[in-house]
């Protein structure tokens, strides 16, 4: 059986984003490519994040890779605490954070506010915090907590430093989506059975992931209710249309038969069946 300590060892091998620029790692244009091409693949996050809506309030996120998104809670004024398994990923978001100076003058950005960020190394299953209950406006954990063996415990935690009437953002992968049937058909030749394995071993860009945990909206929500939160909405969003050998060498191609699908039915293809199960819950 797989366990934490496994999770982390995978995500110390490549942290998760880190092959999004052919840049040096920890280089300028590193930060800024791997920024850039995460939001063009993934444009859904900056919605649902609301990166402007947490000036001056305080975040926790849970599982923040190599800080992209933290990066940009910071840029407009909040006061986050990261936490992630990996170390290396750590050292990369604390790096990011310290480059911020080169996004001042960037134009989507008119209303910079320097916010700060501090890290910590830790297991989100079992974690303590310098801060007391109740000291976050905002929980965020974007595709971390179905990485972990058990992600109900992660949301135990949660609720304990959410403040009452906090907010819960988090992402979640898709059981009923177009990806985990292209996964089922494409390397389990369609034996169902293996459903859980195939999943975990492909869910990433980098194969083998140890655990990865899939459901489905009504599981979900389930899972939240039972661990004392509210929901207020779920949706689904994200199909990866992009050959992947392309991809590997940073060419965004769409595959031959994501070409043939024209824009309003692949967007709905994404509302219906995507990757990425978002949801929105308070306590």
């Amino acid at each position: 059986m797989k366990t934490i300590l496994d999770v982390q060892k995978y995500w110390d091998s490549r942290p998760c984003n880190i092959r999004r620029s052919p840049a040096a790692v920890g280089s300028q244009q590193f930060f800024e490519d791997t920024e850039r091409n995460k939001y063009f693949v993934e444009p859904h996050i900056p919605e649902f994040a609301e990166f402007e809506k947490w000036t001056d309030k305080k975040v926790l996120e849970i599982g923040c890779g190599i800080g992209i998104d933290t990066a940009n809670f910071v840029r407009f004024g909040a006061d986050v605490t990261a936490i992630d398994l990996s170390q290396k990923s750590l050292d990369i978001a604390d790096q990011r954070i310290h480059s911020l100076p080169w996004a001042l003058h960037d134009a989507h950005l008119p209303k910079f506010r320097s916010g700060k960020a501090c890290f910590w190394q830790a297991n989100a299953e079992d974690f303590v915090l310098p801060v007391p209950r109740g000291h976050f406006d905002l929980v965020y954990a974007f595709g971390s907590i179905h990485h972990s063996p058990h992600p109900e415990d992660i949301l135990d935690n949660a609720r304990y430093f959410l403040k009452p009437g906090g907010t819960l953002k988090i992402m979640v992968y898709n059981k009923y989506s177009w990806k985990a049937l292209w996964i089922l058909l494409k390397y389990g030749h369609g034996k169902f059975w293996r459903f859980r394995e195939l999943i975990a071993k492909y869910s990433e860009a980098q194969t083998g992931c140890p655990i990865t945990h899939v459901f489905s909206p009504r599981e979900l929500r389930a899972m939240l209710e039972r661990n004392g939160f509210v929901v207020r909405k779920t949706y689904k969003d994200h199909i990866f249309p992009y050959d992947i050998e392309a991809y590997k060498q940073y060419r965004y191609e769409r595959t031959w038969y994501w070409k043939l699908v024209p824009a309003p039915m692949f967007r709905w293809l994404e509302k219906h069946f995507g990757w990425h199960l978002m949801c929105e819950a308070t306590v």
